[in-house]
């Protein structure tokens, strides 16, 4: 496969996968405001904390100034200006599969066009439009696309430079996601416990859709400890760091070639580290440490996979995220 074809598979299915995280980031954020608190620093807090999430916290300040809800959710949202919005990432994802249209199924394609000109048609009256359904709706239609995706295309290079993509951005998000909450939404000692923190972590849960899997597993409160055990170290938990590199390391293991040893190398001592790791010695060694480390090796085994497999190109991925007081 020539490599700016898979180049643009790689880069459709992030977009496709970014625009859902960004869309879940959002909710778990609506969710959270619902919970009664008096303070203008805990609200300012809490709309800090998806920007921070996305990368887009130091876009957000240049434009808009101060965190509130409404600015947020459209920034992150439907602003062409944000390379993370959910409106911008759609837009890449439409143009990268109208690039390999010959390398997908019609069906494939369908999807995406069809997501895309319905968001523009929602646009005018978009304001009118509740934010959970919106956010419902592009996790919806995200879900559609993988579910046609894999349902239609053959097991070849296409399939395994989509699930790359995929799963690398999946991973990323949910490390952001878990490290976020737990530094930026529970800033103070005396909330661990209470009714705040219980809420929080059960709204992180519902983000990526892991309550359920919770009750299954655990039967229990929901508790820091075990919430980042199931994000980050269970193999059967769809968006878990476990699952994620499960994924990307296999389907290197599957594509081959001399160029992705190093890629290789790292996804399989990444994948090592989430296979034998225990959480007990994750929150030793502190759950914020091990989470940033984490986003690093990340991004250095995404910059492998380019080296080895992709075209080159200069996109906006989201760095790792600035404490959240020098984002404000």
């Amino acid at each position: 496969m020539l490599s700016r074809t898979a180049d643009h598979l790689f880069w459709m299915a992030r977009y496709i996968e970014r625009a859902e995280n960004t869309a879940r980031v959002l909710d778990v954020a609506h969710r959270t405001a619902l919970l009664p608190d008096d303070t203008d620093d805990a609200a300012a807090r809490l709309w800090y904390a998806p920007l921070n999430i996305c990368g887009s916290a130091e876009g957000y300040t240049l434009k808009h100034g101060l965190a509130e809800a409404a600015r947020v959710t459209h920034y992150m949202a439907l602003d062409p200006d944000n390379p993370s919005s959910i409106y911008t990432s759609l837009m890449r994802a439409r143009e990268s599969a109208r690039a390999v249209r010959g390398a997908i199924t019609s069906e494939m394609w369908e999807v995406i066009n069809s997501m895309w000109l319905d968001l523009k048609r929602m646009l005018p009256s978009i304001d009118n439009l509740r934010p959970e359904v919106f956010f419902e709706w592009v996790k919806e239609r995200s879900h559609l696309f993988r579910g046609v995706t894999l349902g239609t295309i053959l097991k070849d290079d296409a399939l395994y430079f989509i699930r790359l993509g995929t799963f690398l951005e999946r991973a990323d998000n949910t490390a952001r996601i878990l490290d976020v909450k737990y530094h930026i939404l529970l800033p103070s000692v005396q909330d661990v416990g209470g009714a705040a923190d219980y809420y929080q972590w059960g709204a992180l849960l519902n983000s990526v859709s892991a309550q359920e899997a919770y009750r299954k597993i655990y039967r229990d409160s929901i508790t820091p400890m075990r919430v980042a055990e199931l994000l980050i170290l269970r193999a059967d938990m769809p968006r878990s760091l476990h699952a994620c590199l499960n994924e990307v390391e296999s389907t290197l293991e599957v594509i081959n070639g001399r160029t992705g040893r190093e890629a290789r190398r790292l996804a399989g001592e990444i994948h090592a580290g989430l296979h034998f790791g225990r959480i007990e010695d994750i929150f030793a060694h502190g759950l914020h440490e091990y989470l940033t480390e984490f986003l690093a090796h990340t991004q250095m085994l995404g910059q492998e996979i380019h080296d080895a497999y992709l075209a080159i190109r200069h996109d906006p991925v989201p760095t790792i995220f600035r404490p959240l007081a020098l984002a404000s």
